[in-house]
C-alpha cells in the first residue's frame, strides 16, 4: 500500500472535537485527555471514548480543522504511540473487531494525515499493522455480535484486501463474508436489526467508505454493496424530523442535520424517505412541516443491542425547526453527562413519550442490563382517510403482568394542524386480573417549549419564543406537567418539561382521549 489519494470521508467530523485535538487533548461527550497524558497500555477512560481512540475515529475530527500540514504530525505521533503498545499484541478493546474494522476506514480514509512522514520504518509499522489486522478480522469477524460491529469488521476485510498487494483471495473471502452478515443486519425494507438509528448511520457510513474505496482502486462496487445502501438510506431518511436531524429511538441522541446531510449524500443514494418500515418497526407521518414518527414493534431482541429501550408505541412530533413531543434518547450515548446510570433510565418506556401502566417497563430491563420478557407482537393498522393520516397500533407487553392490552390511535390532520390521539387499556384475553392499576401518558416536550397548565387542569398552553404556538388538552385523568430531559447528538443532556397524565384503569380498562392543536 502506498499513499494514493484517500477516499473521501462521509463524515465532515467534529470541529469543535478536532480543535480541542490541535489545542492539546482529546474531546469525547464531555469527557477530555491531554494528549501529553495518552498512554494507550494504561488506558483509563470509559469504553465508548476508549473506542473513539482506538478505532481512530478522531481523525476526521482532526482532518475537520486547519491544515493537513499543522495535523499531520499530531496523528503521526499518536499512531507511533498506538503502534508502540497494540501495534502487534491482540488485546481487547483495540484489537476488537469492530474497532479494527473502523481502524483500517479510517486510516485509508486519511493516509495524507497519518503516511505523511518520509520515516520509512515508521511507514512501514503502519502497513504491517494493516496486514495484520487483516488477518485478525479474518479469524475474528463471524464471531462477533450480529449487527452493525460485526457488518464493520467484514467491511474492513474487504478495505484491507483492496488497500495491500496480492488481496484478490482475501477480496474474494470478504465479499462473501459481508454479504452474508449483511443480509442478516438488515430487514428487508432496509432497517438494521437493532432498531437503532445511530446504527444505520454508521452502517451506511461504513459502506460509503468502502465504496470510495473501490472507486479509488477504479473497481466496480459490488452490486449487493450498493443494493443494501438503497435500502438503508430511504429507511434512515423516515426517521428524519422536519429540520432533517434524526429522532431519538433505541439508544440514539438527535444526531443533526449537517451530520445526517454529509453521510447521506456520500452514499450517492437519492431518495425519498420510507413512510412505513413494517419491519424496521418504526412509521411515519407527514402533512406540511409537521412529521410525526411512531414506534410500532416490538424492541430489539437482546444479543443485537446493549441500549434497546422499552418504547413501543411511543411517538415523536415536529413542527418545522422545532420538536413539540419527543423521546429522552440517548442511552447509548454513555460520557461524563450521561452516566451508566442515567443511561439505564433512558431505556425505560417511561423515558418515552407514551403510556406507562403500574410503573412497570413494557419490555422489561434485567439487571445486568439485557432487556427480558414483555411486547412479542404489535398490531398495526394504517390507513388515508378524509381526517388524515391514521395510525391504529397495540402491544402486549403489559398482557401477562396486568392483563391489559395497550391500543393507541394517532391520527394527523391533512393540514398537520392537529394530532389526535387515543390511548387504551383493554383487558387481555383469558386475563382473570381483577383490580385497577394506576397508568401514567407521557409527553416530552422539545427543548424549546415552556408549558403552563390551563385553569381547568385538563389543557396546556405549549410556547415556542419565536416559533409556532401549540395547545394540549385531555379528556380524562389528572395533568401534571414535570421536569424531563432530551439528550442531543452528542450525548449531552438538556432539561425539558413533560406532561403527565394520570389515572387508573379498572380490571374493565380504560381510555383517554387527547389532542395536539397548533393555534398560532
Amino acid at each position: 500500500m502506498t499513499s494514493p489519494p484517500p477516499p473521501s470521508l462521509p463524515d465532515p467530523g467534529d470541529a469543535r472535537a478536532g480543535t480541542a485535538i490541535r489545542a492539546g487533548h482529546f474531546l469525547h461527550r464531555g469527557l477530555k485527555l491531554p494528549l501529553g497524558e495518552l498512554d494507550f497500555a494504561t488506558l483509563d477512560v470509559a469504553p465508548a471514548f476508549a473506542d473513539y481512540l482506538h478505532s481512530f475515529a478522531w481523525l476526521r475530527d482532526l482532518a475537520a480543522t486547519g491544515t493537513r500540514a499543522d495535523g499531520a504530525p499530531i496523528a503521526e505521533a499518536v499512531v507511533r504511540l498506538w503502534l508502540g503498545t497494540h501495534g502487534e499484541t491482540v488485546s481487547e478493546p483495540a484489537w476488537s473487531a469492530e474497532n479494527s474494522g473502523w481502524r483500517i476506514l479510517h486510516w485509508a480514509a486519511h493516509a495524507p494525515l497519518i503516511l505523511s512522514s518520509s520515516d520509512l520504518v515508521y511507514r512501514s509499522a503502519v502497513l504491517n499493522h494493516l496486514a495484520r489486522a487483516a488477518r485478525h478480522l479474518d479469524r475474528a469477524a463471524d464471531k462477533q455480535r450480529p449487527g452493525t460491529g460485526q457488518m464493520v469488521a467484514w467491511v474492513g476485510i474487504v478495505a484491507a484486501s483492496l488497500l495491500m498487494p496480492g488481496g484478490e483471495p482475501r477480496q474474494v473471502f470478504g465479499e462473501a463474508g459481508l454479504r452474508k452478515v449483511l443480509e442478516t443486519s438488515f430487514y428487508a425494507d432496509g432497517g438494521n436489526i437493532s432498531r437503532s438509528p445511530q446504527a444505520q448511520l454508521d452502517a451506511i457510513m461504513a459502506l460509503s467508505m468502502l465504496a470510495r474505496i473501490y472507486d479509488m482502486r477504479r473497481m466496480e462496487v459490488p452490486p449487493f454493496v450498493q443494493e443494501v445502501l438503497a435500502r438503508a438510506v430511504p429507511a434512515l431518511l423516515g426517521l428524519l424530523h422536519s429540520d432533517g436531524g434524526m429522532g431519538c429511538w433505541q439508544g440514539s441522541g438527535a444526531t443533526d442535520a449537517a451530520h445526517v446531510q454529509a453521510i447521506v449524500a456520500a452514499s450517492g443514494v437519492r431518495t425519498r424517505p420510507l413512510k412505513q418500515a413494517r419491519d424496521w418497526g418504526y412509521q411515519r407521518l407527514v402533512a406540511n412541516k409537521v412529521v410525526l414518527l411512531a414506534d410500532a414493534a416490538p424492541p430489539p431482541i437482546a444479543r443485537v443491542t446493549e441500549a434497546g429501550c422499552a418504547s413501543t408505541l411511543a411517538f415523536e412530533l415536529s413542527d418545522g425547526d422545532e420538536r413539540i413531543v419527543v423521546n429522552c434518547g440517548g442511552a447509548a450515548l454513555t460520557g461524563a453527562t450521561i452516566p451508566a446510570g442515567l443511561a439505564r433510565g433512558l431505556r425505560t418506556t417511561a423515558a418515552h413519550s407514551t403510556l406507562v401502566l403500574a410503573d412497570s417497563n413494557s419490555t422489561a430491563i434485567l439487571p445486568n442490563g439485557s432487556l427480558g420478557k414483555g411486547v412479542t407482537e404489535v398490531e398495526l393498522d394504517r390507513r388515508e382517510t378524509t381526517q388524515g393520516s391514521r395510525v391504529e397500533m397495540s402491544h402486549d407487553g403489559y398482557a401477562r403482568r396486568h392483563g391489559l392490552i395497550h391500543r393507541r390511535l394517532l391520527i394527523l390532520s391533512p393540514n398537520g394542524r392537529e394530532l389526535r390521539g387515543e390511548d387504551m387499556l383493554l383487558p387481555a384475553p383469558h386475563s382473570r386480573r381483577k383490580g385497577e392499576k394506576g397508568f401514567a401518558l407521557r409527553f416530552h416536550l422539545g427543548r424549546n417549549i415552556t408549558a403552563s397548565l390551563t385553569a381547568d387542569k385538563l389543557g396546556a398552553l405549549l410556547r415556542i419564543a419565536g416559533g409556532p404556538l401549540w395547545q394540549f388538552r385531555t379528556s380524562e385523568g389528572a395533568l401534571e406537567i414535570e421536569q424531563s430531559l432530551w439528550v442531543d447528538g452528542d450525548g449531552r443532556p438538556h432539561p425539558t418539561e413533560q406532561l403527565v397524565v394520570t389515572g387508573a384503569a379498572p380490571a374493565g380498562g380504560a381510555s383517554v382521549g387527547w389532542i395536539f392543536k397548533h393555534i398560532g
